[in-house]
């Protein structure tokens, strides 16, 4: 069943919501940490944690997917509030009950519907996933300056689209899946956004020749031999779809602007385990940063996407996979994202490797590496370290002997500096010619500004 992005009950569902405190914070405060686990088997210790309130209520229902009786449903959201989640279709109302067919998660300041936890094997075709691991990468890795226009590619339920809306005059969501759009367009209608237009198609197609400042893209990215689901097997053999999205991106982008892409690619030469992604980006004529999140063996890569099943199914699953695999003359599997920047001047690639659990917001740090990249010698010599980073040094017979910058935030990136260079970042003094080398490192990572 596709949800109803009715607006005016999408209103009314929303000032429920908003007066109960219906927020990130709140569920973090009542279920803890892992209050945004996607394992099912945590539903029940959350749902005994939860109050007898109003908010716990609605917690309950929209988020832990509890039935609750329909007395304590409209307890909570009042009876304009319940009609509401009659016609939105996020929830059956039974004489007695109400039971939720769908998920509502506070992220950041927006709620955002979508199927609820996953069956595994049971999700139909056209399941939407909610806020995923993968969107949790996209959202942190993407800058948001003020522009135009935003694409959102391979939206399905729409956060991107919408965390775009904040700092875009125009977005634009495509998704080749209906149902994935009509949460779309039920979560601008539930957070009040009305500048996100959906287009239904695959990937860019949708949108012509149309340019635009700033491109996010969580697809389908997972290699596979199998077409299961919209959400996690495009429709393109091997790393295909990833090629294409890094390509497409590059001919739909304004000049200045910004792509964030989580892709997935091959290793067929551990010397070289990033060459396809570097080869894609080299040919796009933007700058270009690969960074290199998970890399796993052709089994464990099996194993992942398929621990839905077990027993023979299962088996039959991971000897169909690793064929595959075997056939494509695949040594290991990556995923990472790909940001392009359209800047003047010679573009250049760059990879680094990131640990995905270290990730905070990187927006403002991707930004400035992109343009310390352009900076003149002398604007290196003349830069200054940004608020958040640290200087550290090793002491030997009492002498300073090495030493490391390191930035407490985004992509959290150390890096190696000479103590001569340490010491004068650390009091604010310009550095010498012979540390442009450390000082170019620093600007790339996004760890140093222009001074005065």
């Amino acid at each position: 069943m596709s949800p109803n992005p009715d607006p005016g009950a999408a209103a009314a569902l929303q000032t429920a919501l908003r007066k109960l405190g219906y927020v990130e914070d709140a569920l973090l405060e009542l279920l803890g940490d892992d209050a945004y686990s996607s394992d099912p088997s945590d539903v029940l210790v959350s749902d005994r944690r939860l109050p007898d309130t109003k908010l716990g209520i609605a917690i309950r229902l929209l988020f832990l997917q509890r039935a609750v009786s329909r007395a304590d449903a409209e307890r909570a959201l009042g009876a304009g509030g319940l009609g509401a989640l009659s016609t939105t279709r996020l929830a059956r109302i039974a004489r007695g009950s109400v039971e939720p067919v769908a998920r509502v998660s506070p992220i950041h300041e927006l709620l955002l519907a979508s199927d609820g936890f996953s069956r595994g094997g049971d999700d139909p075709p056209d399941y939407v996933a909610t806020y995923t691991p993968t969107s949790r990468l996209a959202d942190a890795l993407t800058p948001r300056p003020r522009v135009r226009r935003a694409l959102d590619v391979g939206a399905g339920p729409g956060v991107h689209a919408l965390l775009a809306a904040g700092h875009a005059r125009q977005v634009v969501a495509t998704d080749v899946n209906p149902r994935a759009l009509r949460f779309t367009q039920l979560n601008g209608a539930l957070n009040g956004v009305d500048n996100v237009e959906t287009r239904r198609g695959s990937l860019f197609e949708p949108t012509g020749s149309e340019r635009f400042d700033l491109i996010v893209c969580n697809a389908p990215f997972v290699i596979s031999p199998d077409r299961t689901w919209a959400y996690r097997d495009g429709d393109f053999p091997a790393d295909d779809l990833s090629e294409h999205l890094v390509r497409g991106a590059a001919e739909h982008l304004a000049p200045g602007g910004w792509a964030t892409l989580l892709v997935s690619w091959l290793v067929r030469d551990e010397r070289a385990p990033n060459a396809r992604p570097v080869r894609w980006a080299g040919e796009t004529g933007c700058d270009a940063w690969i960074l290199a999140l998970y890399e796993s063996d052709p089994l464990e890569h099996a194993v992942a996407w398929n621990d839905h099943l077990d027993g023979a199914e299962l088996e039959r699953a991971l000897e169909r996979w690793e064929t595959y695999f075997s056939d494509l003359g695949v040594l290991r599997v990556a995923e990472g994202a790909v940001l392009l920047h359209r800047a003047r001047g010679e573009p250049s690639v760059r990879v680094d490797d990131v640990d995905p659990d270290e990730l905070d917001d990187a927006g403002d740090q991707i930004r400035r590496a992109f343009s310390g990249r352009r900076w003149t010698d002398d604007e290196l010599l003349r830069a200054r370290l940004v608020r958040g980073t640290s200087v550290e040094q090793t002491l030997r017979d009492g002498r300073p002997s090495e030493a490391s910058v390191a930035l407490d935030g985004g992509t959290h990136p150390v890096v190696g500096v000479t103590p001569r260079l340490a010491r004068a970042l650390s009091a604010g003094r310009r550095a010498q010619r012979d540390d442009l080398a450390d000082l170019r490192e620093l600007a790339e990572l996004g760890l140093l500004r222009l001074g005065s």
